[in-house]
């Protein structure tokens, strides 16, 4: 691939660059990206895939679940649904049947610190996505009657995510490791927050957090940038006005003053879930891509060193790994295992040897050798579909402010070394462990010895 031009990722800070600017992002033999800041503040980034008949849509906004007070827990959410409810223009059946017309996908989905509302179509029905998805995050008529329909919606997604372990083994591990933050909290909210939540007090979190220079537009696909720009015009007329810079991306450091903790969800089930981990990095950190690294060599595929010994060595779980997840101000890596009640114990001990080895002695040379290739393979074979990379693009801007490469990635990657991997690892397995379980135990003082002693 035959660079041209392409822009550092260094200075392509989409917060900085003047209203009604268009800055060319990268441009190779195989496409180009390009962003244009808009009057009123929304950013529009494009990636231009020869070759491909279709375009992904998505409108990126910097709310999540993080941004709530305690009395709309699950409002970030919650709007998600609504929003398709009913437009000024459409009905949510008309919404439904314009994009099946076209044999379209339609969706959105809550973070903790974003929400994406996205289509997939035909590149010859770009013009109706982008219609269709600007329509819905501006024009939403959230009435109490779409709001009482929804309400039961959303709780029953929250009964749903109680009878799935996994699910909500996860949100139990964030409570554990980031208690009394925000951070900590399920994006689904409880069934309390949502039962009591009022119309006016959603539609205010929707007019107040729903502000254009807190979103960014992304399109990938056969599309043309000019094309999207007059489409977004279109789309938003009036609204594209004042001369308004985008919100910078979230950065700091999380104040998180409560120690992690072993958190118990008792259930009745056959297997048992276990979650264990220790607060990581934010993703400003330029250490990342070591995390990502080590993550990799840790518990990210059948060869890694935790799938070695807790499944192939001893045969203790069908499913071991282990995960990372990254903030604006921290983050975690996290190992889970589902196994029979009566080897929980064993398992946490191997998990812990695990972890406290790589904190001792680092990774070997083919292990890390395996870690950055499953790294360069997952990051370039992601980008086989728009829907990824409108993905990489929009989440980018959003939450960087800024455009890497392909190129660049792959050369962080490959830059990390075995120290690098070494050093990271000491400091962040030293940390305090969090713990959470899923499973038949009535009291945290019944959970198996061991994995107290992981937690120290």
């Amino acid at each position: 691939m035959t660079v041209r031009s392409s822009t550092a990722a260094g200075s392509a800070r989409g917060f900085l660059q003047k209203p009604g600017t268009t800055r060319t992002l990268e441009r190779t033999d195989a496409g180009e990206v390009r962003r244009t800041l808009l009057p009123g503040g929304l950013r529009v980034v494009t990636e231009h895939v020869p070759g491909v008949r279709s375009a992904s849509v998505g409108m990126w906004v910097a709310v999540g679940s993080r941004d709530e007070q305690p009395n709309v827990a699950g409002a970030a959410h919650y709007l998600e649904h609504l929003l398709f409810k009913s437009t000024s223009r459409r009905t949510a059946q008309q919404i439904a049947e314009e994009i099946d017309a076209v044999g379209g996908e339609l969706n959105a989905f809550t973070a903790k610190e974003h929400t994406c509302y996205y289509a997939h179509v035909l590149d010859e029905d770009l013009p109706l996505a982008v219609d269709l998805v600007c329509d819905v995050v501006f024009e939403a008529l959230c009435t109490e009657k779409d709001m009482e329909t929804e309400r039961s919606v959303v709780l029953e997604e929250i009964a749903m995510r109680d009878d799935d372990p996994e699910d909500l083994l996860h949100d139990a591990f964030c409570s554990a490791l980031l208690p009394d933050h925000t951070l900590g909290r399920p994006v689904l909210g409880s069934e309390k927050s949502i039962t009591e939540l009022s119309r006016n007090a959603l539609y205010n979190f929707y007019k107040r957090r729903y502000t254009l220079p807190r979103m960014v537009f992304a399109v990938a696909g056969n599309v043309k940038h000019a094309d999207v720009l007059r489409l977004v015009r279109k789309a938003l007329k009036a609204r594209l006005v004042g001369d308004v810079a985008p919100i910078a991306p979230r950065k700091g450091r999380a104040r998180i003053p409560s120690a992690p903790r072993l958190v118990l969800h008792t259930e009745d089930t056959e297997q048992t879930h276990l979650m264990l981990g220790v607060r990581a990095l934010d993703r400003h950190d330029d250490r990342r891509f070591t995390l990502g690294v080590l993550n990799a060599a840790l518990g990210g595929g059948m060869s890694s060193r935790l799938f070695q010994e807790v499944r192939e060595k001893r045969g203790l779980a069908y499913q071991v790994y282990s995960s990372v997840a990254s903030y604006s101000d921290t983050g975690h890596l996290s190992v889970y295992a589902g196994v029979q009640p009566d080897r929980l114990g064993e398992t946490a001990s191997v998990i812990r040897d695990v972890l406290a080895h790589v904190a001792r002695e680092g990774l070997s040379d083919a292990e890390v050798a395996r870690g950055k290739g499953q790294l360069r393979g997952g990051l370039v074979l992601g980008l086989e579909d728009t829907s990824s990379r409108m993905s990489r693009i929009g989440k980018g801007e959003l939450t960087y402010g800024d455009y890497l490469t392909v190129g660049q990635t792959l050369g962080r990657i490959d830059a990390v070394t075995g120290e690098d991997i070494a050093l990271l690892a000491k400091e962040l397995l030293s940390r305090p462990i969090a713990a959470a379980v899923v499973g038949p135990y009535d009291h945290v003082d019944d959970v198996p010895v061991e994995v107290h002693e992981v937690m120290g």
